[in-house]
């Protein structure tokens, strides 16, 4: 993996933020990020102890929404049209109990975006998130990917302070030189 890449940048700023675990719901889109996971927690042909993957984003925001009542930290790595999915936990879990947890979500729907029906959910997941009370902080190719790294970072150390969930919406399309 290129240590230069957005993928690479997104997976040092989770480590950066001191995630034990992390959880993904399988995609196309969001395996860079995935591959680069696996690598940087010392894990070798698509497998690491640290990074795993889930079945439905609610599943995500239980697993690893969890951890906080055991002592640690937990991130997933998701699709943004997945909060669809996840919104009754982390309503009622993560918001609710004050659990703190880093979600990394590939953009969908903006510029790029070949699936003309992702647009009809994914343009208005930021203002989803707003509504309910989760702090989104948004990132796309106009910015560096050490500034991708450093956000992530910092978003995963305000789950931490604030003790609820805190999302980073990455849109991917057209950095490191391809579509997501």
């Amino acid at each position: 993996m290129d240590p230069t890449s957005y993928a690479a940048s997104v997976a040092r700023g989770i480590w950066a933020a001191e995630a034990d675990l992390v959880g993904y719901v399988p995609s196309v889109s969001v395996a860079p990020v995935i591959s680069a996971l696996v690598e940087t927690s010392g894990g070798a042909d698509g497998r690491s102890q640290q990074v795993f993957p889930l079945s439905r984003e609610e599943e995500a925001a239980g697993v690893l929404g969890a951890l906080p009542l055991a002592g640690k930290f937990g991130a997933v790595v998701m699709q943004d049209n997945g909060f669809g999915n996840a919104l009754t936990a982390l309503t009622t879990f993560n918001i609710a109990y004050h659990l703190p947890l880093l979600i990394v979500a590939n953009t969908r729907g903006g510029l790029g975006e070949y699936n003309s029906m992702i647009h009809t959910f994914s343009q208005y997941a930021p203002a989803l998130l707003d509504r309910v009370g989760i702090p989104a902080f948004q990132i796309d190719r106009r910015s560096s990917a050490s500034d991708w790294e450093a956000v992530v970072t910092e978003a995963g150390v305000h789950a931490r302070m604030t003790f609820r969930p805190v999302v980073v919406l990455a849109h991917f399309w057209n950095t490191d030189g391809k579509g997501a």
